[in-house]
This record gives structure tokens, sequence and C-alpha cells, in this order.
């Protein structure tokens, strides 16, 4: 079966509006920026289209037919939902009822998406947040199924066919109970920090050896390790209840009550946090609203 819509297009519809306002090829072909006999043209595949002569030759212009006056209301109708829908996209933070779906770590958790969602409650607080964990096998087919809108991840981390922009560079600090026989120096020695008992975070879990424990070998030393947990949130619970040393990001140990927080005695690698998204994401008025909210409140958290 033949598709009308095969034989028909938005500028026979701008065509066929301006012959009924005007009533005229001439006037009309004016208004549209083209030829008269371009109009003539497309006139005649509107007449094939609608089966319809659609106008009559008068004295003084073109007069329209029954048909004709019957297509007006709707090809106006038309015409202006396809205008609306070619307009800027408008978003309006406090009206929207969006959905924001965000992969992230608990420390970013911690650092990040708590402030985050302070400031978005304020601002937009139609806007729904789903925060789930990184999985990074999964991400890239997450990123384009729309189950994961954004991510918070580290540039070693990140797929390389993603979108990333900078959001802080984080370092190292230690961290320990403000009851701990250590906790009233103002700096930790090195043999002072490799004889304590500590514990560290492995995303795996039963990790005993990390960023610290390569940073210690590249200078000959070892340190004792004897606490795995795979999360930063229970953390500083152990350390408040314990005479554990930590080796934490400076942002995780901020503002916790009950801890010292002290500057490590070596020189460990810190990180940097990247915000990621994809394609599908990258012109939508309110992702790119949510992005700048994001990246304005990484900015103003002090470690």
């Amino acid at each position: 079966m033949n598709d009308p819509l095969l034989n028909i297009d938005l500028n026979l519809l701008k065509t066929l509006d301006a012959l009924l306002d005007e009533r005229s090829v001439t006037r009309a072909a004016e208004r549209l920026y083209l030829t008269q006999p371009a109009v003539s043209g497309m006139l005649t595949r509107l007449r094939e289209s609608f089966d319809d002569p659609l106008f009559i030759r008068a004295q003084r212009g073109i007069v329209p037919t029954l048909r004709a006056l019957e297509l007006a209301g709707p090809v106006k109708s038309i015409l202006a939902e396809v205008g609306e829908l070619l307009q800027p996209q408008q978003f309006d933070p406090v009206l929207s009822q969006m959905t924001l779906h965000l992969a992230a770590t608990d420390y970013a958790l911690r650092t990040v998406i708590v402030p985050f969602i302070a400031h978005l409650r304020r601002e937009a607080p139609g806007i729904r947040v789903a925060v789930v964990p990184v999985n990074s096998e999964k991400l890239p087919r997450q990123f384009e199924d729309g189950s994961v809108d954004m991510a918070l991840l580290t540039p070693e981390t990140t797929p390389p066919t993603l979108h990333t922009r900078q959001l802080f560079d984080e370092e190292y600090v230690c961290l320990l109970s403000e009851n701990h026989p250590l906790a009233g120096c103002s700096a930790l020695s090195l043999d002072d920090f490799c004889a304590q008992d500590h514990a560290l975070v492995s995303w795996p879990g039963a990790n005993f050896h990390g960023v610290t424990d390569q940073a210690l070998a590249a200078i000959g030393r070892t340190r004792r390790v004897t606490l795995s947990v795979n999360s930063f949130l229970i953390l500083p619970e152990i350390l408040r209840t314990s005479d554990l040393i930590s080796v934490v990001p400076g942002r995780l140990a901020t503002g916790v009550a009950g801890l010292v927080r002290l500057p490590p005695p070596l020189i460990i690698p810190g990180f940097s946090k990247i915000m990621v998204w994809h394609d599908r994401t990258y012109h939508h008025k309110g992702h790119q609203w949510l992005r700048e909210l994001l990246v304005t409140v990484a900015e103003e958290a002090v470690c």
C-alpha cells in the first residue's frame, strides 16, 4: 500500500499555508523567498497528494476549494507543533520531574553525593536520583541502555568512549582516633607510622596491600595491615573504637567527629576524581544543568 506520507513534506505544507493566507502564488513565493515557478511546482505536487485542485484561478489571485479550506486549520496546527519541536529545549529545575541514574563508589557517595543531594533538594526538589554501585565491566552497556546517566570515576577506570570532566584532585592523609597515643603529635615519624597496626579499604575485599604499601616498598619499608574492609563508610567507626590508624583520601577525613587527621610521613600518590557521561545525554538541558551543579558542589567542598 502506498504511504501518503511519502508524497508530502513540511515544505509543501508551508507552501499550502502561505497560499491559503496570501491567495496569490506571487505573494506566497515572496513570503517563502522562492520563485513563482517553484511555488507553482509545489502546488502541482500538493494537488497530486490531496487529489484536489485546492486553488482555482480567479480575477484577483486564486480561490481555495472547500478541501483547501478544510486543510487550513490542521496545516497551521501541524506547522506550529513542528515549530515547537525545533525550538531550543527549555529546562526549569524547580519544575523538573526527571530522574538521574548515577554510578558512584562509597567514597564518592560520602564526599560528593551527600552535598550534591543537599543542593539538589533546595534547587530542584522534583528531581529523583538513583545511585548504583560502579561496575566497570557493565558500565559501557549501562550508559548505552540508560540505566546509568552519569558516573564518578578515576581516569584510569574510565572507558575511552565517554565524555569526562575533572572534578578535583585528591590526596591521602592519616586518620586515627582522638584517643590514640599518637593523636597529640603534630606529625608522624616514618618509624612510628610503620610500627602501628593499620586498616585499609580494599574494593575487592580481603586485600592487605594498597597504594601506601607501594609507596613504602619504593623506599624499602613496610607496615602491618591487620584489617581490610571493602567500604570507606564503616572505616571511621572502626578507627574511633580501636587503636588502628588508616591512610584515607583527605575529603573523606573532613568533619569526622572523634578522629584526628595527620599528614603521612611519606609521599603517597593521590588520584583524580572525574565526572563521566555518555553521548546519549550530552545535549539534554536537564543533564547539562545537573552536571554543572555537580561541578559546583565538588569545587565548594573543602578538604
